[in-house]
């Protein structure tokens, strides 16, 4: 297939879009890490277009602001009333001066399965035929609703597209439907669309008018048959957005797999459009990778973990853990029951254990931090083993501080280190010290009340309790007494 690049891609993005219930503007609604403007704006890079413009209309300011965030090359023309697609696409005209030389490719905003492949194929299809029009078209096993495409039975050229409420009988039997995406010539696309009326039932100004105007001028209006059906999709409601969903994740789990990553259960694993894989990857069940999260070369994530913007080194394990802007260096173990938050940084053969949550901080090669433990704002050396139900205590109740803990350390079970506090190579702490001052390399501290043992009290202070009975039979059996 020869490569061809349009003129420009004009994207309609105007609709409210009721149906969706939400405050949230229909194509800024998620899938798979990207809005569903997102997708049909990856989609349309992938043709590489002179120019791309995008047609907003309701909620315009937060569209453009979204639209400046994930590709501030886009261009955007206002539709301020939605008097129509037709409409639209000549407003995105007007915005690249009225009229483009070469072809112009209009799509939905809202059909976020659509491929790059498909529009390559459609705009080869376009330049090849020597159309003055080619629309996408699908074969779909339920045409209700849709507008059937109508062709010459002698040569196949599309007659014209008819809706499914102005049908005849046998036009309702034809499973072949308009997508809503075409390649247009420009020229004689901005010439039909001055051309294109109301007097509609609803008074709006239809795109597909145009097929009409051009075939009757004498041009070829021709068409392209998407490979798959689901790709022209529209989203109109959360039901349809879920749909897609599971289909955009299943394509994008399908080709992880084909490149050598094992997907233990597909059907509850979820990634993002950005995620990475390197071969021998190993995704266990009930596991979501978001973002630009990464996998290494035989790391091994899940199940039941959650990993956003999140790189796993090679061979690292990763186990009933969220993570969030995390690094996981190679061979390193995390989990169960593990939180990562921004700014962690794993060394390699590193451990974060049961119950441990870290935040803003870089352990070393090496170290381990078992279980029941906060380190926040720290930095660990290499080869140190942190006790289990330890606390940075980082906060003052208005600024961050950070504690620093050398190589090859030891600190005991039940240690608050209160930031900034720095512990220095080889130094031990003991069990339930509340550690303060810095601690010189290879010494030993201890910050920790002399234990005082009150005798009798429990009989003086708790008479007849259970306890008082127990320490009084255990006094008994120590003295010999019956």
């Amino acid at each position: 297939m020869s490569v061809h690049h349009p003129a420009a891609v004009v994207v309609l993005a105007a609709g409210e879009g009721t149906r969706m219930k939400s405050a949230t503007p229909k194509v800024l609604h998620q899938l798979c890490g990207r809005s569903l403007v997102g997708h049909v704006l990856a989609a349309a890079r992938e043709l590489e277009p002179q120019h791309l413009v995008v047609v907003v209309g309701h909620a315009r300011e937060k569209v453009t602001d979204h639209l400046t965030g994930i590709d501030p090359d886009v261009r955007t023309a206002v539709q301020a009333e939605q008097n129509g697609t037709g409409h639209a696409v000549r407003m995105g005209l007007e915005e690249l001066g009225g009229g483009v030389d070469g072809t112009v490719v209009v799509v939905c905003g809202d059909t976020p399965l659509l491929t790059g492949a498909t529009l390559r194929a459609l705009a080869a299809t376009h330049s090849g035929d020597g159309n003055a029009v080619t629309v996408l078209t699908a074969e779909v096993p339920d045409a209700t609703g849709y507008g059937r495409i109508v062709r010459d039975d002698a040569t196949g050229a599309v007659t014209g597209i008819v809706e499914h409420k102005d049908a005849t009988d046998a036009q309702r039997a034809i499973r072949e439907i308009n997508s809503g995406v075409f390649a247009f010539d420009g020229q004689l696309l901005a010439d039909a669309l001055k051309k294109v009326r109301t007097d509609n039932s609803q008074g709006e100004e239809y795109l597909t008018d145009v097929l009409g105007i051009l075939r009757e001028a004498g041009h070829r209006v021709g068409a392209s048959v998407a490979g798959d059906h689901r790709e022209i999709a529209g989203i109109n409601n959360r039901v349809q957005l879920a749909e897609a969903r599971r289909i955009l994740n299943d394509r994008l789990l399908e080709a992880a797999m084909l490149a050598g990553v094992t997907v233990v259960d597909p059907a509850t694993t979820w990634v993002d459009v950005a995620v990475t894989f390197e071969q021998d990857a190993l995704v266990h069940p009930g596991t979501q990778l978001l973002g630009a999260t990464h996998l290494g070369e035989g790391a091994e994530v899940g199940p039941n973990s959650r990993l956003k913007d999140t790189r796993v080194g090679a061979g690292a394990r990763v186990d009933n853990t969220v993570a969030d802007g995390a690094q996981v260096g190679a061979g390193a173990t995390v989990g169960p029951y593990a939180y990562l938050r921004p700014g962690t940084r794993l060394g390699a053969r590193s451990k974060v254990g049961t119950y441990v949550e870290t935040k803003n901080a870089s352990v070393g090669e090496g170290t381990k931090v078992p279980h029941l433990s906060y380190v926040g704002d720290a930095t660990i050396g290499e080869f140190t083993n942190i006790g289990a139900a330890s606390v940075f205590v980082n906060y003052d109740g208005q600024d961050k501080h950070h504690t620093t803990i050398g190589s090859h350390c030891r600190t005991g079970s039940d240690n608050m280190f209160v930031a900034p506090v720095t512990i220095g190579d080889g130094a031990y702490t003991a069990a339930g010290s509340v550690i303060t001052k810095d601690v010189p390399p290879g010494s030993l501290a201890v910050a920790r009340g002399q234990q005082r043992n009150i005798e009798g009290w429990v009989a003086r202070k708790r008479p007849g309790s259970a306890a008082a009975q127990a320490a009084e039979s255990a006094s008994r059996a120590g003295t010999g007494e019956d």
